[in-house]
């Protein structure tokens, strides 16, 4: 996920790509904030998520942040959450160097990063379709208006999108590794 145009088999890595701007920090400071210790945020930090949501009216972030909704219906979006703070950020960073240094051996970390970051976008994208639509707010029920799902969905497909092709790239390459080897195992058995 490191790059705007994920290419199979011809991976560059492009530090100026917005893949990277975009969900390292949008990680950090958005994501993560309903895991984070409100104490511990500065209220600058703090607003972000509040100026997003009040953009978009996201209907994971909110509730999850605690600003509307209920929370308590959202835990399975929290444990989301921690797998990302916890593990598909921090393979993401390693993925990126690995891929920087040209190093073969990242892909598998990469394969199971791209399946699991692909698996936790999907349930996302479809409480984000199933999240009714209407022209102004609606009191007491979650519902976001015919832009704000536009906005929400280009924000989430990609993160699905993307993925998935790693998923398949890195499967494929790993396959060929993998078939090397027992190629190679072969050879140095009939000697």
């Amino acid at each position: 996920m490191a790059l705007l145009a994920y290419t199979p088999s011809s991976l560059k890595i492009d530090v100026d790509a917005p893949v990277p701007q975009i969900h390292i920090p949008n990680t950090i400071l958005v994501d993560c904030q309903a895991l984070y210790p409100r104490h511990l945020i500065p209220d600058v930090i703090a607003n972000l998520p509040k100026l997003y949501v009040g953009m978009s009216n996201d209907p994971l972030i909110g509730p999850a942040m605690g600003y509307f909704g209920q929370s308590e219906n959202y835990v399975w979006f929290k444990t989301f959450l921690l797998l990302e703070a916890f593990f598909q950020f921090p393979v993401f960073v390693l993925g990126l160097r690995g891929l920087w240094k040209g190093s073969k051996s990242i892909y598998v970390l990469l394969l199971i990063y791209a399946a699991s970051t692909s698996t936790t976008v999907l349930p996302c994208l479809a409480v984000l379709l199933s999240t009714p639509v209407t022209s102004s707010p609606v009191a007491n029920t979650v519902s976001i208006t015919p832009e704000q799902r536009i906005l929400l969905l280009s924000s989430y497909v990609p993160f699905l999108l993307i993925p998935l092709l790693m998923t398949v790239d890195m499967a494929f390459r790993t396959l060929s590794l993998l078939r090397a080897g027992v190629a190679a195992q072969e050879r140095v058995k009939r000697r």
